[in-house]
């Protein structure tokens, strides 16, 4: 069934608006500086002989093509490493690319890798005092690759957490070169995520031990593919097709099919039609407009996506000039519905999303309620109306349909008119406690308001102490502070959940409340997070006492101390030498001095 052209909500006219007013100096800069990068012509024509005898020294039968210039030469930026199940098939992904370059007339380079962090492994570990960093040093390093300045267009592949907003700063600064970006889809399932959560929670009680912890996590996790729950992995998958640099339906087809090796190769000949050295030019800055951040923001509220985007988002729009805010989150979320219901926030996975209609259907909901910019630019074409299809091999032919009109498992996702609930479930805070986010979509609404007494920490491993000495006996708000990205890059706290979810299951209110960041796995207990100013840099946390009596209200959007005298103390400080040393902690020194708020998206670079 076409689809039928539908106006855009004024709400979301409003917000676009707003967003684009404030961006207007900065964006105009930007298109400016990409703008005259482009107008001067294919790189390669400027480079010296003796420059392009060494970029092209190694490339055997695509030597000539490349001297030549005629050909677009197409720059592959990969994230491959086998750490990462959902990196891991990326191995043979710059092989097939080359093979499809040369069936169109192109030629493909791996012009460099950027480092690729599993927040799994590091999840509750020193390490993930990197993670956040990680995303700056990724797009530091897809620019030393594109510096070379070889390339009429880029593929990146990347998926996980960090990586792709990285890879997405990058191609931004980048912004005269086309960029397609190219998934490698979710592992197939296994152990159900419900299934698992119980048996983290039966370890943390200690009424299980490390082998029957070991065999849940083991049957979780357990191939090639991203984790198949809906946190930032998976959220960054179905950001990338609202956004329009993926091609249609190619999110969530599973690693190591023919379907997936068929999108690759399209993609990668897409990229060679959309150079400057044809008639379909599309650069990433272009596509990558107010529009297209709007229309992620839309995609991140209707699916219940990661809160982790709250800080990638801002810093992927500032690296294309424009400056989002905590309040077009909240605006955004206010008149989008919340029309998906995956795990942390339901009991399917990204498969059973996928096969309900994924994506695709709800692109078509949105779009036929005006809550989408149907006119975006994308990768594929002009217009987000190519999103509604999915792709299918007929005959070993790659070809696109029009997908489902209505949900095929309302369990899952459902239409625009019966959401699962009226709001996209993420909500700004304000209040004399400082500016935040909490995601509601799978908090109950009887423990969306809590008033309690304070439990000041300055480290996660500190709640788990007190939780196995029983200290933790009636409703609670635990404030883990000193978590900022200034103070130790901000880690998430995610090894909590199972924690706060026993003492929350045994009828206690509780909740937290920290400058860090949760997850994407935020789930149901309360969380206020990305506190700013944060603690280390003087900011109301700071000033907290055991006993305080706080209010989180996600109702009303306000967060605060109620106790009287609290705005007249003075902030304590905290040792944080411990946090500068040890599995590369050194490194980032300059990071921790230089990074920016959580409000700003948390970035180095930009």
């Amino acid at each position: 069934m076409p689809l039928q052209p539908t106006p855009l909500h004024p709400a979301i006219a409003r917000i676009t608006d707003r967003i684009r007013s404030r961006s207007a100096a900065s964006r105009a800069e930007y298109l400016a500086r990409i703008r005259a990068a482009g107008e001067a012509g294919p790189a390669r024509a400027h480079l010296t002989c003796g420059n392009q005898a060494h970029a092209y020294a190694a490339m055997s039968t695509d030597k000539a093509a490349l001297a030549a210039g005629r050909a677009p030469n197409i720059g592959i930026v990969t994230a491959y490493n086998d750490m990462l199940s959902a990196h891991q098939p990326y191995e043979h992904y710059p092989e097939m690319i080359r093979a499809a370059a040369r069936a169109a007339g192109a030629t493909a380079q791996v012009a460099g890798g950027v480092p690729a962090m599993c927040d799994g492994v590091t999840q509750g570990q020193a390490g993930m005092e990197l993670s956040l960093f990680s995303r700056d040093v990724i797009a530091l390093a897809a620019g030393v690759a594109l510096s070379h300045n070889t390339f009429d267009a880029a593929l990146y592949l990347g998926v996980c957490d960090k990586i792709v907003p990285g890879l997405v700063m990058a191609a931004a600064t980048f912004g005269h070169v086309p960029a397609v970006f190219l998934p490698a889809g979710p592992m197939t399932s296994g152990l159900p995520n419900d299934e698992k959560a119980k048996v983290r929670q039966l370890y943390a009680t200690g009424s299980i031990g490390r082998e029957e912890l070991m065999a849940a996590e083991m049957a979780s996790y357990h191939g090639p593919g991203t984790c198949t729950f809906y946190g930032t992995a998976n959220t960054n998958q179905m950001l990338m097709e609202f956004m329009g640099l993926h091609l249609p339906g190619a999110s969530f087809v599973n690693p190591g099919t023919p379907l997936r090796e068929a999108l690759t190769v399209a993609g990668a000949k897409r990229a060679a039609a959309i150079t400057a050295l044809g008639n379909d030019y599309r650069p990433a800055g272009e596509t990558l407009d107010e529009r297209a951040f709007v229309n992620g923001l839309v995609g991140l509220m209707a699916t219940g996506g990661s809160t982790n985007l709250v800080l990638h988002l801002p810093a992927m729009a500032r690296a294309a000039g424009i400056l989002l805010d905590l309040e077009d989150f909240d605006a955004v979320s206010d008149v989008v519905p919340l029309m998906a219901k995956v795990y942390p926030n339901g009991l399917a996975d990204v498969n059973h999303f996928h096969a309900a209609g994924g994506l695709g259907f709800l692109i078509r909901e949105l779009l036929g309620n005006g809550l989408l910019h149907a006119d975006a630019r994308t990768v594929a074409g002009d217009g987000l109306a190519r999103y509604t299809q999915e792709p299918k091999l007929i005959e070993g032919e790659l070809v696109w349909q029009d997908g489902p009109t209505e949900s095929l498992n309302q369990k899952i996702v459902r239409p625009a008119a019966t959401p699962f609930a009226g709001s996209g479930g993420l909500k700004q805070l304000n209040g004399n406690l400082g500016r935040g986010v909490i995601k509601i979509s799978s908090v109950p609404p009887e423990r969306q308001v809590i008033e309690a007494p304070a439990r000041i920490f300055h480290d996660q491993g500190e709640v788990k102490a007190a939780f196995q000495r029983g200290e933790f006996t009636s409703d609670t708000i635990v404030v883990v502070r000193f978590q900022g990205p200034r103070a130790n890059g901000m880690p998430e706290l995610h090894s909590l959940t199972p924690t706060l979810s026993v003492l929350q299951d045994r009828g206690l209110k509780v909740a937290l409340v920290t400058d860090g960041r949760m997850s994407g796995a935020s789930g149901k207990v309360p969380a206020a997070i990305h506190v700013s100013p944060e603690a280390a840099d003087g900011g109301p946390l700071a000033r907290l006492q055991d006993g305080d009596m706080l209010r989180l209200d996600a109702k009303t959007g306000r967060l605060d101390c109620l106790s009287e005298g609290f705005s007249d103390r003075s902030p304590v400080t905290a040792d944080l030498s411990a946090n500068s040393h040890g599995i590369g902690r050194e490194l980032f020194e300059a990071f921790r001095r230089n990074i920016g708020p959580a409000t700003a998206g948390a970035a180095v670079v930009v």
